[in-house]
């Protein structure tokens, strides 16, 4: 479709493989992380196949999907640094599941922190930036313009208001960034009919770093002295995230993990069990709708008798067919009286309602579970340290 001919660069399909700690994890919830990290990376857009393996004392599963999207429009981007991103995703869906993840990568060319959550600004987060700063003082849209400009931002007007940042590649609209950052809102912002408060980023712990294990990989006297600084930070950020939520002994932070888990996971079954009802009365709906047009079809086609049911048969194979096939379906819901359509639409409403309510509070629900995962696990990586500092300190006392 799209006439392009990769010869021999062409890719038919990727190929991952995602393990787990023996004695940790069943096949099924290994099948569906496996599922839910092919469905994060692809965005549902590329056929996927997950195979869970447990032939080996660690259960796996290995994951390939196509390198063309399901529509053949295009393929798969393998950024540069993709099997970062990877990893990250699958330790979130670990951390989520109360699974163990790996401290000690492999080495790359980018930091431990770069990927972990120590990342720079967006291309979009750098514009918006620039562009709260120019909106600062201005009095009139042209010298907010003009302060975009000593900035070193280019503007472009036409049908839609663009800007690109020092050292980018291409314009952004500022509708894109968001509706603070539309043509008309910048116009309210400086007449002083909008205001904003920009919103401050909560800084959560990141995980602590295996130095000795990345040592063996990474032979750097300037790793290490980094990795030291880092987690030395994290310690301090873990130790006053502990403090504000008032997590001081071990055995509470490991009841607050597992109640903000439960929290989640019940809002995310809620939300699950209102999705799957809606699929289930979008079915019924079509089915019902085919039916009502049929059905008279197909009495008529009953009441003949059978010597003239085969040529009525001919001329209405179609609907005949779809009646028959939605009497299928009631029969194996074991529907004995239809629902109104008015009522199936009012139950479709009401559960979409409540997923709109549902779904801010379980993306809530799901940051202070991540939260609180990290800490444990920095914590945990904690009492190892210091346990292994002091049998350090004893066995210099020994000699």
């Amino acid at each position: 479709m799209t006439g392009r001919n990769q010869k021999e660069h062409n890719v038919i399909a990727y190929h991952l493989r995602q393990s787990f700690k023996p004695g940790e994890i069943t096949p099924e919830l290994a099948n569906k992380i496996g599922y839910d990290l092919a469905m994060s990376l692809t965005k549902g857009k590329h056929a996927f196949i997950v195979c869970t393996h447990t032939d080996k004392e660690h259960i796996h599963s290995h994951i390939v999907f196509n390198s063309t999207s399901l529509d053949c429009s295009r393929k798969f981007n393998n950024f540069w640094g993709s099997s970062f991103a990877v990893r990250r995703i699958s330790d979130l869906l670990c951390l989520e599941n109360g699974l163990s993840v790996i401290d000690d990568p492999r080495p790359s060319r980018g930091s431990y922190g770069s990927w972990l959550g120590e990342k720079p600004p967006t291309v979009r987060e750098q514009l918006a930036q620039m562009i709260d700063a120019a909106l600062t003082g201005c009095k009139d849209f042209d010298s907010f313009l003009a302060a975009l400009k000593e900035l070193g931002v280019e503007v472009k007007r036409g049908k839609h208001l663009a800007f690109k940042i020092p050292g980018g590649k291409k314009f952004i609209r500022c509708s894109s960034l968001g509706e603070d950052y539309t043509e008309a809102a910048i116009l309210e912002r400086i007449s002083g009919k909008r205001v904003i408060t920009p919103v401050q980023k909560q800084v959560a712990p990141n995980l602590l770093i295996d130095i000795q294990a990345k040592l063996q990989q990474a032979h750097s006297p300037g790793f290490e002295r980094w990795a030291s600084v880092f987690n030395l930070k994290e310690m301090a950020k873990t130790l006053n995230f502990l403090q504000e939520h008032g997590l001081m002994s071990y055995a509470d932070l490991v009841s607050a993990c597992d109640a903000a888990a439960q929290k989640y996971h019940d809002l995310a079954d809620r939300t699950k069990a209102n999705s799957a009802r809606m699929e289930e009365i979008s079915a019924l709906q079509r089915h019902i709708g085919t039916y009502s047009k049929t059905r008279a079809i197909y009495a008529q086609y009953r009441r003949l008798p059978p010597k003239k049911q085969e040529e009525f048969y001919a001329q209405h194979a179609s609907a005949i067919i779809s009646c028959e096939a939605a009497k299928r379906y009631f029969d194996s819901l074991g529907l004995k009286k239809l629902p109104s359509i008015q009522s199936l639409k009012q139950e479709y409403a009401a559960l979409s309602a409540e997923n709109r309510k549902l779904y801010p509070d379980q993306k809530k629900a799901k940051a202070e579970m991540m939260e609180l995962l990290t800490a444990r696990h920095n914590t945990e990586r904690i009492l190892i340290l210091s346990e292994e500092e002091k049998r350090q300190k004893q066995r210099q006392e020994e000699r």
